[in-house]
């Protein structure tokens, strides 16, 4: 091959390579322009996402309550002693209300129940208490001692109602306060996931709900009042209100700001997990270092005497047979 011709080969692949490198620069430079932008339409369609959960979570919520409902229908018997003794403003009592929410009732029913049972319950008690004092027992005693013992039962009974109902809040924030650290382990997994937090406490609550029917529910009701309230600040406080739990109130409080700012919700909610869970651990080590003075009076009673009979029989018996 001569001379020339390595060179006309050369200058054409010096050609080629040129016009590939203004070829691709063009092709860099015009290249947002060739495109379409998806910035809208994804904007867009983020902005539709929560009206589709929403949506979404009406329609599941509907066909549940063809099945199940968290609130119940007060009896005839009930409505009608309340309306006859003109106790409907006591059954509207917002105090009243939220100690029944606490307590994991719901709706108008409990409340009238509720106050039904309070005017019920010292009529009954006056009754039975009356019969076995006067009747049965036959005390040896001045009337108005027997009279002061029927009315002590008969009062017991217009605070057993309250008594039962805060009974049952201790209870249910017992059982709320052991499985929230896991709660938020598995919230924290969600949200980090890439879940909206509709999603996050649906798939919470169903995971959670063999450690702790009551958080289920809670969680399950704050998914369908993020569903259907407008204010979705409002469903979170309703959820902070319905547990009375501090650390609860801490987690509403890290999804509000959230809600509002735009914040990083992961960072709180591993703060918040680790915080839950040294507190169930303070707790623990309490219960477990108060034990020994609980056991102090039982083994005084029960396993100092037996010892000492263990102990001292033989010596006796070894006496005994000396003797």
């Amino acid at each position: 091959m001569s001379f020339g011709a390595i060179s006309t080969h050369v200058e054409l692949l010096v050609a080629l390579s040129a016009a590939s490198s203004v070829f691709l620069a063009i092709l860099v430079v015009a290249w947002p322009y060739l495109t379409r932008d998806q910035l809208k339409a994804r904007m867009a369609e983020v902005a539709n996402e929560r009206e589709r959960i929403r949506l979404r979570e009406r329609a599941r919520l509907n066909q549940s309550k063809k099945q199940v409902t968290l609130r119940s229908e007060p009896r005839k018997f009930y409505q009608a002693i309340v309306e006859r003794f003109n106790l409907v403003k006591q059954a509207e009592d917002a105090e009243l209300m939220q100690k029944l929410r606490m307590a994991g009732y719901r709706g108008q029913g409990p409340a009238i129940t509720f106050v039904a049972a309070r005017l019920i319950a010292p009529a009954v008690l006056l009754a039975i208490a009356g019969f076995y004092v006067f009747l049965v027992l036959q005390l040896k005693h001045p009337l108005f001692v027997k009279l002061g013992i029927v009315l002590a039962v008969a009062s017991l009974g217009y605070y057993a109602p309250l008594i039962y109902v805060k009974n049952r809040i201790t209870k249910r924030q017992r059982a709320i306060r052991r499985a929230w650290p896991d709660t938020l382990d598995l919230l924290l997994i969600c949200v980090e996931s890439g879940m909206g937090i509709e999603s996050a406490f649906r798939r919470v609550s169903e995971e959670i709900g063999s450690q702790s029917a009551e958080l289920a529910e809670e969680l399950s009701l704050t998914t369908a009042e993020l569903a259907y309230l407008q204010d979705r600040r409002k469903a979170y406080e309703n959820l902070g209100e319905r547990t009375g739990l501090d650390g609860v109130r801490g987690v509403v409080t890290s999804l509000i700001q959230s809600e509002k700012y735009g914040t990083p919700l992961g960072q709180s909610l591993r703060v918040l997990a680790q915080e839950n869970r040294d507190m169930r651990m303070s707790e623990a080590e309490k219960k477990a270092a108060a034990l020994p003075p609980k056991l102090t009076v039982p083994m005084i009673l029960f396993f100092l005497p037996v010892l000492f009979a263990v102990i001292i029989t033989p010596a006796i018996i070894q006496v005994a047979k000396l003797s």
